[in-house]
């Protein structure tokens, strides 16, 4: 697999599960979270669509962290067929 096949796959691994995410604990941390997770994102497609698959896979990368350590801290909510994808 080279870097532009891995980066689409981790952009459509975010996209199907970042406008699942739901808040639970209605505070500012949270929501930065889910701001950053989008942010980064919105970041991956921006390169994607730039040809910079190095910058969009590690944006991709991060915004899955932010959702990942979201669900460890108890701030998000996502399906429950979405959580095997987490260490949460």
């Amino acid at each position: 697999m080279d870097i532009q096949e891995a980066a689409e796959k981790e952009m459509k691994r975010v996209e199907e599960i970042i406008n699942h995410v739901k808040i639970k604990k209605n505070n500012k941390d949270s929501a930065h979270f889910l701001e950053f997770a989008s942010n980064y994102y919105k970041d991956g497609c921006y390169f994607f669509k730039e040809k910079k698959f190095i910058e969009a896979f590690e944006a991709f990368i991060i915004s899955w962290a932010y959702i990942d350590c979201g669900l460890k801290l108890g701030f998000f909510s996502v399906p429950s067929e979405q959580k095997k994808w987490f260490t949460a």
